[in-house]
């Protein structure tokens, strides 16, 4: 792993390949996308790897660009998608619906003191959605089907939430899920977070919620 620095950040193309790739990796095969740039004002592309492969004696490929209904998929694409909440495009482009996948952690049981308990899923360092409630379905270790839900991601505002949380509600389920590996699928974005003068605004809200996800 690479600390992205100010000083990495000056590393030209040429130093980059001949310290990182040849002195440390020893690399002796190189796959990149076609459209791939990097060292120093990115100055390094395929037409330079090309050429000081042949130099240095290792194998330099390019991959070509995979396309979908005549639009190229990168990874900024799909952010975009997800920052709009456009989750039907998001898979077209995944090949699968968006998921998150992580331990049911223990949370502050809001959701249990207000009638509809949650799982809260440890999200690590996934790339996120849009902030707001979800229909979801959620594959539990010890079912074969999956069970359908609705989630909410997001800060929690009328609870002045500070992290960002993945928060499932379960339809027709019932067990212990604490510490159970979850793998959440998102089908459907419902609507954006928002704060509510009180809880039982909240409550309201979600049943309207729960039905549109039903």
């Amino acid at each position: 792993l690479i600390n992205f620095n100010k000083e990495f950040s000056q590393l030209t193309a040429d130093n980059f390949v001949n310290k990182i790739l040849l002195e440390k990796m020893r690399v002796c095969w190189l796959l990149i996308g076609d459209d791939f740039r990097f060292g120093a004002k990115r100055m390094g592309d395929s037409f330079f790897l090309k050429k000081i492969s042949r130099e240095k004696g290792f194998t330099f490929e390019t991959m070509p660009s995979l396309e979908y209904a005549g639009v190229r998929i990168s990874s900024t694409l799909v952010r975009n998608l997800l920052n709009d909440g456009k989750l039907e495009q998001v898979k077209n482009y995944l090949g699968r619906n968006y998921s998150i996948s992580g331990r049911v952690e223990k949370g502050d049981r809001y959701g249990r003191q207000i009638g509809f308990p949650t799982a809260n899923i440890d999200i690590k360092d996934y790339v996120l959605g849009r902030p707001g409630v979800y229909a979801i379905r959620v594959k539990i270790p010890t079912r074969d089907n999956y069970v359908n839900g609705i989630a909410n991601l997001g800060y929690r505002p009328t609870f002045n939430g500070k992290k960002i949380l993945l928060e499932v509600h379960l339809f027709n389920f019932s067990g212990n899920l604490y510490n159970k590996y979850l793998t959440v699928e998102f089908k459907k974005f419902i609507r954006k977070e928002k704060k509510f003068k009180n809880v039982d605004q909240l409550r309201r809200q979600i049943k309207i919620d729960l039905m549109k996800a039903k």
